[in-house]
Protein backbone atom coordinates (compact mmCIF):
# COMPACT_ATOMS: atom_id res chain seq x y z
CA UNK A 1 0.00 0.00 0.00
CA UNK A 2 1.30 3.02 -1.11
CA UNK A 3 0.40 6.21 0.97
CA UNK A 4 -0.78 9.48 -0.54
CA UNK A 5 2.20 11.84 0.67
CA UNK A 6 1.88 15.94 -0.23
CA UNK A 7 4.07 19.22 0.48
CA UNK A 8 2.45 21.15 3.08
CA UNK A 9 -0.74 22.79 1.40
CA UNK A 10 -2.49 26.31 2.83
CA UNK A 11 -6.09 24.82 1.58
CA UNK A 12 -6.10 22.38 3.95
CA UNK A 13 -6.71 25.42 6.98
CA UNK A 14 -9.57 26.40 4.42
CA UNK A 15 -10.66 22.69 4.25
CA UNK A 16 -10.39 22.62 7.98
CA UNK A 17 -12.73 26.09 8.78
CA UNK A 18 -15.14 24.29 5.96
CA UNK A 19 -15.78 21.00 8.13
CA UNK A 20 -15.04 23.15 10.71
CA UNK A 21 -18.42 25.09 10.26
CA UNK A 22 -20.43 21.94 9.09
CA UNK A 23 -19.40 20.20 12.28
CA UNK A 24 -20.36 23.27 14.30
CA UNK A 25 -23.80 23.30 12.50
CA UNK A 26 -24.34 19.35 13.48
CA UNK A 27 -22.88 19.33 16.73
CA UNK A 28 -24.56 22.73 17.74
CA UNK A 29 -26.21 21.50 20.88
CA UNK A 30 -23.58 19.73 22.69
CA UNK A 31 -20.97 23.69 21.92
CA UNK A 32 -18.92 21.67 20.40
CA UNK A 33 -14.87 22.83 20.79
CA UNK A 34 -13.10 22.37 17.63
CA UNK A 35 -9.41 22.05 16.95
CA UNK A 36 -7.08 21.31 13.77
CA UNK A 37 -4.81 19.09 14.73
CA UNK A 38 -1.88 16.11 13.15
CA UNK A 39 0.59 17.09 10.26
CA UNK A 40 -1.78 19.26 8.60
CA UNK A 41 -2.19 21.88 11.18
CA UNK A 42 1.54 22.17 10.95
CA UNK A 43 2.71 24.83 8.55
CA UNK A 44 5.67 23.52 6.26
CA UNK A 45 5.20 19.72 7.46
CA UNK A 46 4.19 17.60 4.45
CA UNK A 47 1.19 14.88 5.13
CA UNK A 48 -1.18 12.68 3.76
CA UNK A 49 -3.97 14.99 2.14
CA UNK A 50 -6.33 14.03 5.15
CA UNK A 51 -7.67 16.79 7.81
CA UNK A 52 -7.13 15.69 10.95
CA UNK A 53 -10.26 17.44 13.62
CA UNK A 54 -10.59 17.22 17.36
CA UNK A 55 -13.58 17.76 18.51
CA UNK A 56 -13.95 18.95 22.12
CA UNK A 57 -17.09 18.50 24.12
CA UNK A 58 -18.03 18.64 27.52
CA UNK A 59 -18.15 15.35 29.35
CA UNK A 60 -18.33 11.85 28.73
CA UNK A 61 -21.56 11.35 28.47
CA UNK A 62 -21.82 13.92 25.12
CA UNK A 63 -19.47 11.64 23.57
CA UNK A 64 -22.71 8.77 22.65
CA UNK A 65 -24.70 11.78 21.87
CA UNK A 66 -22.32 12.52 18.42
CA UNK A 67 -22.99 9.23 16.80
CA UNK A 68 -26.46 10.55 15.78
CA UNK A 69 -25.87 13.82 15.29
CA UNK A 70 -23.53 12.99 12.71
CA UNK A 71 -25.84 10.33 10.95
CA UNK A 72 -27.21 10.63 7.27
CA UNK A 73 -23.99 12.82 6.69
CA UNK A 74 -20.48 12.03 5.06
CA UNK A 75 -19.39 10.17 8.04
CA UNK A 76 -18.36 7.13 8.96
CA UNK A 77 -18.84 5.47 12.82
CA UNK A 78 -16.15 3.72 14.14
CA UNK A 79 -17.48 2.15 16.79
CA UNK A 80 -14.94 -0.90 16.10
CA UNK A 81 -12.47 1.08 17.95
CA UNK A 82 -14.34 2.57 21.38
CA UNK A 83 -12.53 -0.71 23.17
CA UNK A 84 -9.04 0.17 22.85
CA UNK A 85 -10.03 4.13 22.84
CA UNK A 86 -12.70 4.30 25.37
CA UNK A 87 -12.22 7.96 25.71
CA UNK A 88 -12.34 8.38 21.89
CA UNK A 89 -15.68 8.19 19.14
CA UNK A 90 -13.67 8.40 15.96
CA UNK A 91 -15.55 9.48 12.49
CA UNK A 92 -14.04 9.56 8.70
CA UNK A 93 -14.95 12.15 6.72
CA UNK A 94 -15.81 11.01 3.19
CA UNK A 95 -15.63 13.13 0.28
CA UNK A 96 -18.96 11.74 -0.78
CA UNK A 97 -21.82 9.58 1.10
CA UNK A 98 -20.92 6.51 2.50
CA UNK A 99 -24.07 5.17 0.40
CA UNK A 100 -22.66 6.37 -2.79
CA UNK A 101 -19.33 4.88 -2.49
CA UNK A 102 -20.72 1.70 -1.21
CA UNK A 103 -20.01 1.24 2.45
CA UNK A 104 -21.51 1.33 5.95
CA UNK A 105 -21.75 4.34 7.39
CA UNK A 106 -20.86 2.64 10.97
CA UNK A 107 -18.26 0.02 11.56
CA UNK A 108 -18.31 -1.92 14.31
CA UNK A 109 -16.94 -3.95 16.90
CA UNK A 110 -17.07 -7.25 14.85
CA UNK A 111 -16.94 -5.84 11.10
CA UNK A 112 -13.91 -5.81 8.59
CA UNK A 113 -13.20 -2.84 7.65
CA UNK A 114 -14.14 -2.69 3.83
CA UNK A 115 -11.28 -2.33 1.20
CA UNK A 116 -12.45 0.92 -0.44
CA UNK A 117 -12.33 2.64 3.28
CA UNK A 118 -8.38 1.73 3.27
CA UNK A 119 -8.11 3.62 0.09
CA UNK A 120 -7.55 6.73 1.47
CA UNK A 121 -8.43 9.03 -1.51
CA UNK A 122 -11.83 8.31 -0.48
CA UNK A 123 -10.90 10.03 2.77
CA UNK A 124 -11.50 13.82 3.47
CA UNK A 125 -10.76 14.34 7.16
CA UNK A 126 -10.30 12.09 10.27
CA UNK A 127 -13.01 13.38 13.36
CA UNK A 128 -11.10 12.67 16.69
CA UNK A 129 -14.32 13.20 19.30
CA UNK A 130 -12.94 13.58 23.02
CA UNK A 131 -13.82 15.29 26.38
CA UNK A 132 -11.88 18.57 26.85
CA UNK A 133 -10.43 17.49 30.19
CA UNK A 134 -9.03 14.49 28.41
CA UNK A 135 -5.30 14.17 28.93
CA UNK A 136 -5.20 13.13 25.31
CA UNK A 137 -7.46 16.65 24.09
CA UNK A 138 -4.21 18.21 25.77
CA UNK A 139 -1.52 16.19 24.34
CA UNK A 140 -2.87 16.85 20.69
CA UNK A 141 -2.45 20.26 21.13
CA UNK A 142 0.56 19.96 23.39
CA UNK A 143 2.17 18.50 20.20
CA UNK A 144 0.83 20.50 17.56
CA UNK A 145 1.73 23.63 19.49
CA UNK A 146 5.37 22.22 20.22
CA UNK A 147 6.04 21.29 16.21
CA UNK A 148 4.97 24.98 15.14
CA UNK A 149 7.33 26.95 17.82
CA UNK A 150 10.04 24.34 17.03
CA UNK A 151 11.31 24.27 13.77
CA UNK A 152 14.09 21.56 14.71
CA UNK A 153 11.73 19.01 15.61
CA UNK A 154 9.51 20.09 12.75
CA UNK A 155 12.33 19.37 10.25
CA UNK A 156 13.59 15.89 11.70
CA UNK A 157 9.69 14.87 11.50
CA UNK A 158 9.74 15.85 8.21
CA UNK A 159 12.96 13.71 7.37
CA UNK A 160 11.33 10.68 9.10
CA UNK A 161 7.83 10.69 7.62
CA UNK A 162 10.10 11.33 3.61
CA UNK A 163 12.11 7.96 4.88
CA UNK A 164 8.71 6.18 5.96
CA UNK A 165 6.55 7.21 3.46
CA UNK A 166 9.12 4.99 0.49
CA UNK A 167 8.27 2.03 2.29
CA UNK A 168 5.67 -0.18 1.27
CA UNK A 169 2.87 -0.12 4.37
CA UNK A 170 -0.04 -3.29 4.94
CA UNK A 171 -2.05 0.14 6.00
CA UNK A 172 -2.05 3.69 7.28
CA UNK A 173 -2.04 2.05 10.93
CA UNK A 174 1.55 0.61 9.96
CA UNK A 175 2.99 3.50 8.96
CA UNK A 176 1.99 5.27 12.00
CA UNK A 177 3.47 2.45 14.04
CA UNK A 178 6.72 3.45 12.20
CA UNK A 179 6.06 7.18 13.59
CA UNK A 180 5.40 5.91 17.22
CA UNK A 181 8.79 5.92 19.11
CA UNK A 182 9.18 9.85 17.93
CA UNK A 183 6.15 10.81 17.92
CA UNK A 184 6.00 9.37 21.77
CA UNK A 185 8.93 11.00 22.73
CA UNK A 186 8.33 14.06 21.20
CA UNK A 187 4.96 14.55 22.76
CA UNK A 188 6.61 13.97 26.29
CA UNK A 189 9.03 16.78 25.43
CA UNK A 190 5.41 18.63 24.02
CA UNK A 191 3.65 18.22 27.41
CA UNK A 192 6.48 19.54 29.16
CA UNK A 193 6.93 22.70 27.30
CA UNK A 194 3.25 23.17 26.92
CA UNK A 195 2.47 23.24 30.24
CA UNK A 196 5.31 25.64 31.27
CA UNK A 197 3.88 27.69 29.04
CA UNK A 198 0.60 27.82 30.19
CA UNK A 199 1.37 28.90 33.67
Amino acid sequence: MILPFEPYNSQWKEQFEMIKGELILCLRELHPVIEHIGSTAVEGLAAKPIIDIMVGVHTVEDLDEVPALLAGKNYVYYPKYNVDMPYRRYFVRLHESPHVLGVPDCIDIEDEIPERMQDHTWRFAHIHVIPITSEHWTRHLAFRDYLRAHPTVKEAYQVLKEQLVKQQWESGNDYNEGKDSFVKREEQNALRWYKEISK
